[in-house]
Parts: structure tokens; C-alpha cells; sequence
């Protein structure tokens, strides 16, 4: 990534139920908010039986980035942070979706495990409310998932995300906004089974406040003010007088309550009963309420690209302890990578090269994790640990990335692996691969010495590799190696030449 950060920096969160963009200013390290817009989509009202978004709801959402798109379309691909959550990690034509959707942003959209959400949805309230020793209960209610964090300061400690929303349980107990009290229990039960594996973790007497952070909670926090049924954000005993109300009506459109927004009227509901449960399983009795979420915790995540606080390169690195690798080895592949792709030019990664190369250095320092597990086969380890692990900072897509390239370092090599990869690294994710495969190559005997200066180029599919003369000859088994590196090249369409 650039060393100098942007001066207009923007994150667009698609959510379950509403999407929000946040554009900010940044002058001498300060953050200022230019614009917010914020438009309710519905997105996870829009998921058949089957788990497929309809039409109908996509052309609300494309028309809703396509307005979004207007805003930071111009913006620099490094400068605007896209995620997708609840609703677009289930739909099975997501992709479909993210096609057009990236179109009209014109800014690629990354899809979010419930933990990265956690995590950021930590970092946005954190960054709001400021630094205090105290341990934190933050909760955000999502359209299609609910997270649970406790934190204290900067750093979140535990990351919970359960599969109940606003949009979901209020589709699943009050179809078409009718009201019953036999409907909100059954709501506040579903709500307390999906509680019930992490109530210990959560419960009262492990954290001193706690903080709500969505559009449901500080809804419910202004109905209660506006009531008199709390004066200090949301309590227990005003949550009662709020349930007593709803299960007084028959229909959401009785509810009849002030600074309640009428779009949010079809959804309340259902947040109401998600957190009633919440506190009644947690043991809570009174919840403050954050401006800051999910957006304002991506806006700090893009900035600390900036400044040196990748938490992508944490993470890989919490990762090669935890598995632990051979951190000298890694190095000297981290070398020859480097070595390469220097002789390679922007060429074979085109002008993102300095994020690429960042994939590729993962790479290296992760490619062996599998072997904690079993040295047969450890590529396949290493890359199912990788895709399907919590890696904090990394989206779905990037972990994709990352296990398809540890994955195809070594024996066979197939190109219909990264066909499941989205554009441009279907495309490019093979050649650097090809790079990882011939660094690990030369550096097969993990012993500490140096390589001879080699050429190297990449021309379409043709890799020439010249080492000094009669250095090959003295090497025989990194020449036998290479003989082999050509057969497994051979059917994915390179040619591999060395001399």
C-alpha cells in the first residue's frame, strides 16, 4: 500500500438491512465526516427458501450503489473500503450480485466473516467512545446477524457472531407486521437458543458497561427516552414497558411510537425481541448506546494500512507463531521473491504490485502451517487453515486468495483452481504462484546460503530461468527439482526453460 494516506478516505457497509457509506476528511492524522448516507435496503428480506436474493431486491440495492457510486466513484481504489455481511455471506447468487454491484461503486466489495465483522463493529465503537480501562459489552444488531464483543480499549478479547437479525427474525415471527404476545415469545426464545452456547462467555459478570451499536438499538434507546420509560439509555425495566406495548398490539402499524422511524417499522420488532433476550440471558440491566459501528471501524482499519498497523500482517504473523513455522526459511523465500519480482517489474503484476507482493510474502510466511498437523500432503492443510480460519483483517475473498496460492505451491498444478477466484486475481493469481513455487524451489534445502544471480523472465506463459554457467551442474538436485517443476507446469499452460 502507499506510504502517504489519502486525504478523502470512504467505507460503504452492505448491510442485512440498510446500507451506510461514510466519507471522511484527513488532515494532519484527524478524522472529519464529510457525508454520510444511509439507505434501508432490506437486503436479507430479499433471500428465498433456498438462501437466492430475488431480483426484485437486487435492483433495489444496485440502485441504491448506483446513487453510493456517484459519491466515490473517482475515489482511489486504495482510499474506499466495500463489505458485505450477513445477507451476501449466505446468498448463493452473491456473486451474481457482486458482479453488478461492483460496477456501480466501481470499487471492489469484500465479504466479511460474523468474527471480522465483530471485530471491526469493536474498532468503530471503540474509536468513538475513547480509551477507558473498563471492559466493554458491545452488542450490533445487524439485518441478518448479531455480534457480541468484549473488549477493552482498542482490543476486542472475545468475538461472537450469532445467525438472528432484525430482518430475519421479524420475516420469521411477525409476517406482514402482525403483533402477538404468543409471537414475541416465541421470538425472545429463538433469540435465547441462539444465546445459549455463548451465555457463559457473555455473561454480566465478565465486563463493566455495556454498549449497544446499530440502527435497531439506537432506535429502541430513543423510543424509551421519548417515553420516559428510561433516561439512561436502554434498561431492563424500560425494555418491559416497551414489550408490554408491542404485545398490546396487533399490528406494527398500531405501535404508535414516538421518534420511531416509519422505514423502520417492519424490522423493529424483531430487534426488540433480540435484544429483550439479550438482557434477560446476559444479565443485563442497563445498555449506553455508540454512534460508531461497522463503517467507523472499517475508516481505522483502511488508516492503518497507512500507518504501519496492518492488521492483515499482524495476523499472518499470529498465525506462523501459532503453527510454528520455520520463521528463517520463510525469510529467505520472502528474498527471493523479492529478488524476482524486481528483475519482473510491474509487468507480471501489473501497477498494484506492492499489494500483490503482499499476498505473496504472506504467503511465504503461512505455506507451511499445515505441517503442525501432518507433513503429508501439509499444502492442503495449510491452505484449509487459511480459508476457513478467523483471520482478523482478511475478507473471505482474501483468504480465498491466499489458501488458493498456498495450496498450488508445490506438486501438482492446476489452473481450474483459480477459476473460483474473483477478477482481476483469477487472471493473475497464477503467475505469482508460479514465483512462490520457483522461490520455495530454490531454497528446498533450508539451508542458509546465498543464490547465485539468476535471471529471470515471464513472457505470457514462457518462464526462462538462467543461472551462472556450470552453477546447474554443481546442483543437481535443484536441476532435478526443475526438470520436475516443468512437468507439473506443463499442463496449466507454462513453459518452463533453465539453464
Amino acid at each position: 500500500m502507499p506510504n502517504k494516506p489519502p486525504e478523502i478516505v470512504a467505507a460503504v457497509d452492505l448491510g442485512s438491512n440498510s446500507f451506510h457509506m461514510i466519507v471522511c476528511s484527513l488532515t494532519d492524522g484527524n478524522l472529519q465526516i464529510l457525508d454520510r448516507l444511509k439507505e434501508m435496503v432490506r437486503l436479507a428480506a430479499g433471500l428465498d427458501k433456498r438462501n437466492y436474493l430475488d431480483s426484485d431486491t437486487q435492483k433495489r440495492a444496485l440502485d441504491c450503489l448506483e446513487r453510493f457510486g456517484q459519491r466515490i466513484r473517482n475515489f482511489p481504489p486504495e482510499s474506499v473500503h466495500v463489505v458485505g455481511t450477513s445477507t451476501l455471506r449466505m446468498a448463493k447468487n452473491a456473486q451474481q450480485f457482486l458482479d453488478k454491484a461492483e460496477k456501480a461503486l466501481n470499487h471492489p466489495i469484500h465479504i466479511i466473516s460474523g468474527i471480522e465483522e465483530a471485530r471491526l463493529i469493536y474498532q468503530g465503537v471503540a474509536h468513538s467512545l475513547g480509551s477507558n480501562a473498563n471492559l466493554r459489552l458491545v452488542m450490533d444488531i445487524g439485518g441478518g446477524s448479531t455480534e457480541y464483543i468484549i473488549g477493552s480499549g482498542d482490543t476486542p478479547r472475545v468475538k461472537e457472531s450469532t445467525p438472528m437479525g432484525c430482518v430475519l427474525v421479524s420475516n420469521a415471527f411477525f409476517k406482514e407486521g402482525k403483533l402477538s404476545k404468543s409471537a414475541f415469545t416465541q421470538a425472545t426464545l429463538f433469540a435465547e437458543q441462539q444465546l445459549e452456547p455463548i451465555q457463559k462467555q457473555f455473561q454480566r459478570k465478565n465486563w463493566d458497561e455495556a454498549i449497544g451499536a446499530s440502527g435497531s438499538l439506537r432506535s429502541i434507546d430513543k423510543v424509551l427516552q421519548a417515553k420516559n420509560w428510561s433516561n439512561n439509555g436502554i434498561t431492563r425495566e424500560g425494555l418491559e414497558h416497551l414489550v408490554a406495548h408491542l404485545n398490546q398490539c396487533n399490528h406494527v402499524n398500531e405501535l404508535n411510537l414516538p421518534e420511531l422511524d416509519p422505514e423502520r417499522l417492519p424490522v423493529f420488532p424483531g430487534g426488540v425481541a433480540i435484544v429483550y433476550a439479550t438482557f434477560k440471558s446476559l444479565g443485563i440491566e442497563q445498555m449506553t448506546v455508540s454512534d460508531g459501528a461497522l463503517r467507523e471501524g472499517l475508516i481505522q482499519d483502511l488508516l492503518g494500512r497507512f500507518y504501519d498497523h496492518d492488521i492483515r500482517s499482524a495476523t499472518v504473523q499470529t498465525m506462523a507463531d501459532r503453527y510454528h513455522t520455520d520463521k528463517e526459511h520463510a525469510a529467505r523465500i520472502k528474498q527471493t521473491i523479492s529478488y524476482i519480482q524486481k528483475q519482473l517489474g510491474d509487468g507480471f503484476c501489473g501497477p498494484n504490485h506492492e499489494h500483490v507482493m503482499q499476498f505473496l510474502n504472506w504467503a511465504a510466511d503461512l505455506h507451511e502451517i499445515g505441517q503442525d498437523i501432518a507433513h503429508s500432503q501439509y499444502h492442503k492443510h495449510s491452505a484449509y487453515i487459511i480459508e476457513n480460519g478467523d483471520f482478523a483483517g482478511f475478507s473471505r475473498q482474501d483468504q480465498l486468495l491466499l489458501s488458493t496460492i498456498v495450496k498450488s505451491h508445490r506438486r501438482k498444478f492446476s489452473r481450474s483452481h483459480f477459476n473460483k477466484l474473483p477478477s482481476p486475481w483469477n487472471i493473475d493469481a497464477p503467475n505469482l504462484t508460479v514465483i512462490l513455487r520457483l522461490s520455495v524451489l530454490l531454497h528446498r534445502n533450508r539451508q542458509e546460503h546465498v543464490l547465485p544471480d539468476f535471471k529471470i523472465s515471464l513472457i505470457k506463459s514462457k518462464i526462462r530461468v538462467q543461472f551462472p554457467a556450470n552453477w546447474l551442474a554443481q546442483a543437481p538436485l535443484t536441476h532435478a527439482d526443475l526438470v520436475l517443476e516443468a512437468d507439473y507446469l506443463k499442463p496449466a499452460g507454462f513453459k518452463l526453460e533453465f539453464s
